[in-house]
């Protein structure tokens, strides 16, 4: 059973048992003391489990069946796109050429990575619509950084110092973090009643002091801001940048480009909307994509491609850059090598597998998924509990909130989600953003049938109707997982993050 005791890995095997017997040595041995300083060296072997190859396996499989994943089911996570990554993707990445390229091989020995990379680059700027990219940001939330760095050093070179960033109060989480730890002050943008970005209280707050403003279209609310050609001006005639978050670019791709809407400078998350795996913890990929007077400041070395009578040539460049070109006033490095290079060859395998019409076809189709789920909702009555929280429409996600759903069945956000489970679903993302009351945020992706989108459908009817009987059942949800309902704000406090070893 999945919820007994769990029995860790050290708990088992008995002394002899191997999994793996290493071969002969061929090579001259050598005393470990003579490679490594004392000061590395153990004074005791590890203590590691002794175990045979069949107890490893099911071990490994044990644990990965205690975690919910989108392989075995839906996870319809708001603002997360988390979408099918094709097997396709896995087996280029996996590619001897790609798998084992050592990350400090010369450039001359590394060209068919440097070609790749700088396609991706090129393929980058078109879906966004500006010209200059950059690959080496780890994550969204490290693109986000990235962004706000390079504008600090376009205004640093204009001789200004500007120390706000505005961010609506529909941004993602990570924006007033990046924001902060950029050193900016963040300054709070309202919402108006359409779920758009408050023009008064925009232009009240934009001001000379202002160094950028952090946007996402369509924002968490899942709609698309029909004032962003106003908003951009606003921003651009105090002089400050316009940044745009990608986390939402699932519901655009090849419909509308950052870029025509005004935007500086955008973070892409490759493992969203270009179907490179991600959770629990990484890794990720947030390139960015800058306008030209803000290329001067990406962080190098750049690809540089030289055509040659034998063919195009890649290099890495850092210095003697021209003026005005990308990073030829650098903000420099932001990590070690160029960033996480199998992202980018599973995501230059999704470009190259859709094309232009491919990708425009996925963002329809998310969009066409989340209207579908939602009018779906609407018409079995859920709208008397859990209406839309702006809007009548949405992009490719839509939030409802649960407030009427507390107050008339006694059964919170939390609840359904929690039950959601028992219903073989991944919950949608709960309480965010914070302007919507017990928010459910809901995002079903591209990659789903509408058989699927249907059940879901369906479990949220069943689990209101069952709540108007017994809210209860909610309430001690879930009952099917390995683990029950934590209290949560102890696990935050006082994490168990220790196993002691048996004796």
């Amino acid at each position: 059973m999945q919820r007994d005791r769990v029995v860790t890995i050290f708990e088992k095997g008995a002394p002899g048992r191997r999994a793996f017997t290493c071969p002969e040595l061929d090579v001259p041995q050598v005393d470990p003391q003579q490679l490594l300083p004392a000061g590395l060296r153990r004074m005791a072997p590890p203590r590691l489990p002794e175990v045979s190859e069949p107890e490893l396996v099911r071990h490994y499989v044990r644990i990965s069946r205690r975690n919910f994943d989108l392989d075995s089911g839906f996870y319809p996570l708001g603002s997360c796109t988390m979408k099918h990554n094709p097997r396709l993707h896995e087996r280029v990445a996996g590619l001897p050429g790609h798998a084992r390229l050592h990350p400090l091989q010369h450039p001359s020995r590394s060209q068919g990575a440097l070609e790749l990379m700088y396609n991706l680059e090129r393929a980058l700027g078109e879906v966004a619509g500006l010209p200059h990219v950059c690959l080496q940001p780890s994550a969204g939330s490290h693109g986000e950084l990235a962004g706000l760095l390079v504008t600090r050093a376009y205004h640093e070179d204009r001789g200004e110092v500007r120390t706000k960033v505005l961010t609506p109060d529909t941004a993602h989480g990570t924006n007033p973090a990046t924001v902060t730890m950029a050193g900016y002050t963040v300054v709070k943008v309202g919402t108006n009643a359409d779920g758009g970005v408050d023009l008064d209280d925009l232009r009240a707050k934009a001001d000379g002091d202002v160094a950028c403003l952090m946007l996402t279209n369509p924002n968490t609310l899942g709609i698309f801001d029909p004032n962003i050609e106003e908003i951009s001006r606003i921003v651009h005639e105090v002089g400050a940048t316009l940044y745009y978050d990608g986390a939402n670019l699932n519901a655009v791709m090849g419909v509308s480009r950052p870029g025509d809407m005004g935007f500086d400078i955008v973070h892409y998350n490759l493992h969203k909307s270009f179907t490179q795996p991600h959770g629990g913890g990484g890794p990720g990929s947030g390139p960015i994509a800058v306008s030209d007077r803000i290329a001067p400041y990406l962080p190098t070395p750049v690809i540089r491609r030289t055509d040659s009578a034998d063919g195009p040539v890649f290099d890495l460049v850092a210095e003697g850059l021209p003026e005005g070109a990308p990073g030829a006033k650098s903000i420099g490095r932001l990590r070690g090598f160029q960033g996480n290079y199998g992202c980018f060859v599973r995501s230059y395998s999704y470009i190259c597998s859709l094309g232009g019409e491919g990708l425009k076809e996925a963002s329809q189709t998310a969009v066409l998924n989340a209207n579908y789920l939602l009018a779906r909702l609407q018409a079995e009555g859920v709208r008397e509990y859990l209406p839309l929280g702006f809007g009548e429409r949405c992009m490719h996600e839509f939030v409802l909130s649960g407030a009427p759903m507390k107050k008339e069945l006694g059964i919170k956000t939390l609840d359904l989600a929690k039950r959601l489970l028992d219903h073989g679903f991944h919950p949608p993302t709960v309480y965010f953003p914070l302007l919507v009351d017990e928010a459910l945020m809901i995002e079903p992706t591209e990659t789903e049938t509408k058989e699927t989108l249907d059940a879901f459908a369906d479990a949220v009817v069943a689990i209101l109707r069952e709540a108007q009987e017994d809210p209860s059942i909610a309430q001690n949800a879930p009952y099917t997982t390995p683990v029950r309902r934590l209290d949560e704000a102890a696990a935050a406090k006082q994490p168990v993050i220790r196993q002691p070893l048996p004796a």
